[in-house]
């Protein structure tokens, strides 16, 4: 039997991912591999954080800030 794309995670039966925002505590529960689409992760010091729309949308010139000239 052949998985559907995506790996099959997808279907009625698959159970969500809860995501939580890394500076605010949001949450988000999805069906899918990562988090919602709006959502933003960074990696510090080999930890994944998570930071949901709001955050991400309000810390965006300290996030760019961070970035290396050739990302932008």
């Amino acid at each position: 039997m052949e998985s559907p794309p995506g790996g099959g995670d997808e279907g009625p039966d698959a159970e969500p991912r809860r995501f939580v925002c890394a500076r605010c505590g949001t949450s988000a529960d999805v069906l899918t591999e990562g988090p919602p689409l709006t959502w933003t992760y960074s990696v510090e010091n080999g930890v994944r954080h998570h930071y949901c729309e709001s955050c991400s949308r309000e810390n965006l010139r300290s996030i760019e800030g961070r970035l290396d000239s050739d990302w932008w």
